[in-house]
């Protein structure tokens, strides 16, 4: 049995599809640049407090307010459990991606495959978040897809849908 919830999903996912086709490959690589300037925000933080100079606090607001501009052009809702869960969202997956990426180079595919898969999980969360594919309660109600009766079946139906329609939406090799 598929929760409203994902019928619901399901039924914005065709109007996308049906309605037009969006290139939303501008949007990936901005959504990866934004990924980075959030790695230059953590890493200066850590520099500054490392090294005691708060000259790197100057870089990491630079790269604040430059990321913060960026998000604007995809999470349309700006303020609050949206734009933050947004952030992080693109945060985790980037960390899930270096991480996947480290134990590729140890040597241990598996468990760098299963690292990578959450990162685009995330991902995906990301974009169905904020092209309206998902109920923007999520942000404040983890559990808003499946009712806690059919919560492991339907939260793998929804991540396997969301994972094909971002597929289908975000073509970057569309020019």
């Amino acid at each position: 049995m598929i929760s409203k919830d994902i019928e619901k999903f399901i039924n914005n996912t065709k109007k996308l599809e049906k309605g037009h086709q969006l290139d939303l490959s501008s949007g990936e690589d901005l959504s990866l640049a934004i990924m980075n300037l959030i790695g230059i925000e953590e890493h200066m933080f850590f520099t500054s407090q490392k090294l005691g100079n708060t000259k790197y606090i100057d870089v990491l607001n630079t790269a604040r307010e430059m990321r913060k501009e960026l998000m604007k052009k995809i999470v349309k809702e700006g303020q609050g459990e949206v734009w933050c869960t947004s952030k992080h969202l693109l945060s985790a997956s980037m960390r899930l991606m270096e991480v996947g990426t480290k134990s590729l180079t140890k040597g241990d595919k598996r468990e760098a495959n299963d690292y990578f898969k959450k990162s685009f999980d995330l991902y995906n969360l990301f974009w169905g978040l904020n092209l309206g594919l998902i109920d923007s309660n999520i942000g404040t109600h983890h559990d808003a897809f499946v009712s806690k009766k059919e919560k492991p079946l339907a939260q793998k139906s929804l991540m396997g849908t969301i994972g094909k329609t971002i597929n289908k939406i975000l073509d970057c090799c569309r020019e």
